[in-house]
């Protein structure tokens, strides 16, 4: 399932290293030169990303495979903007905290976009874009945060396998199993970029 629906997928997912400024969240924060950081670099840290059609998100057959394939049962839909956002400010605040969740966090963006910055084995921050037709899974346990861009706008499908649980838990919480087991799986395991720099 992870390698369908990829086509383009590009043109809606992009990812970089991010700078250490600490100016607004809602820039784009590349380094200077720019470093960009593929799709598959992506998949090495357990992030799984789809391209669909966002126009009928709706009646999309794609989206039901992917739902019925990977048991994402519950679906509900997110619009995050000053005007929608009961908070805004303070919860735009809240979801930029560094965080990490115990199930995963599945979103699919219909409209608008945002930026997911994850932490890699480094502990450096990746920001990834997410623009409509873009479709993320984060795994349990890594740590992440979000925040819009500057067009201050998505609408996203968040996903979830049962009832939703959408308990942050700032970081330090490295005791917790989910943490433990995505570095098992995904820190302490060399990865293709790994190896390549050791040869």
């Amino acid at each position: 399932m992870e390698n369908e629906f990829q086509e383009g997928k590009e043109e809606v997912i992009q990812a970089w290293f991010m700078d250490d400024s600490e100016e607004d969240q809602r820039l784009p924060h590349h380094r200077e030169p720019k470093q960009f950081v593929s799709i598959d670099r992506l998949a090495e840290l357990g992030i799984i990303s789809w391209r669909l059609n966002a126009n009928d998100y709706e009646n999309d057959e794609a989206l039901k495979k992917i739902r019925e394939a990977r048991g994402y049962n519950y679906m509900d839909i997110c619009d995050i903007c000053p005007e929608k956002l009961p908070n805004y400010e303070a919860k735009i605040k809240s979801f930029f905290e560094e965080h990490l969740h115990t199930d995963e966090e599945i979103r699919y963006c219909v409209a608008g976009s945002g930026y997911f910055d994850v932490r890699d084995e480094k502990d450096q921050w990746i920001r990834i874009a997410v623009k409509k037709g873009g479709m993320i899974v984060l795994p349990a346990g890594i740590y992440h945060r979000f925040t819009l861009d500057t067009d201050n706008y998505i609408k996203a499908l968040r996903l979830f396998v049962g009832e939703p649980v959408w308990t942050p838990y700032n970081r330090p919480h490295d005791h917790l199993p989910a943490r433990r087991e995505y570095v098992d799986a995904f820190i302490k395991k060399p990865t293709v970029s790994q190896a390549v720099e050791a040869l």
